[in-house]
């Protein structure tokens, strides 16, 4: 029986992950590559920013220290943060299932730029503060399941019971190894990378949650 929605952020809730294209080209600008969003993206999404260098080191030859490169790209995205917005059909949909269901959020966004983001849009109170990070699990990043095991536990439901909207493979991997129903939304990614999701939906009115109760 569905008792809990959890909701990914970045690019489900809000329509930051335009900013994540745009710091990718900045920063790997200047190191000499080309940002190839359609086989990076993919990759780095639900990812920690030291893990997303590691996927640059072995996929492009990207050189030096991991920490610094880190660094560099947290000091890109940050101010790219203060243009977020609500993601297109994201509020009409929450109004329609925050009174019914238990509701949380399980984002690999670390807390500086998620501060940023709550500061404008109000995420936290929306979410009645149920809003957790990888930073909250020791960045333990998808698509282990831990954060949404996580969220879980913090709206005291069984794994089973959830369902869990993503838009990357990591993220829908990390749902369904948690044993929860995953929907996919295309928001971000190619549909054919988000095949092991229960449903794929092109926007928030696509969705029937009859079919999960």
């Amino acid at each position: 029986m569905l008792n809990a929605i959890i909701f990914d952020l970045e690019g489900v809730i809000v329509d930051s992950e335009k900013h994540w294209d745009k710091c990718a080209i900045i920063f790997l600008g200047r190191h000499g590559f080309k940002y190839e969003r359609e086989p990076h993206k993919p990759l780095l999404m639900g990812k920690t920013l030291e893990e997303g260098v590691m996927i640059w080191k072995k996929m492009i030859g990207l050189k030096g220290n991991t920490k610094k490169l880190a660094q560099e790209r947290r000091d890109i995205i940050k101010d790219l943060y203060y243009d977020t917005n609500f993601a297109t059909g994201f509020m009409s949909f929450f109004k329609k299932v925050s009174g019914k269901y238990k509701v949380g959020v399980g984002t690999s966004i670390e807390r500086p730029f998620l501060k940023i983001v709550d500061d404008k849009l109000g995420i936290t109170k929306l979410f009645n503060n149920q809003v957790y990070s990888i930073e909250d699990i020791g960045f333990i990043s998808k698509p282990n399941p831990d954060i949404f095991l996580h969220v879980a536990n913090k709206l005291r439901v069984k794994p089973k019971d959830c369902v869990v909207f993503e838009d990357s493979p990591n993220g829908v991997e990390s749902a369904k190894r948690a044993g929860m129903i995953c929907v996919a939304i295309t928001t971000t990614t190619d549909p054919k990378k988000l095949s092991k999701a229960d449903l794929i939906i092109d926007s928030f009115s696509d969705v029937k949650l009859k079919r999960f109760l």
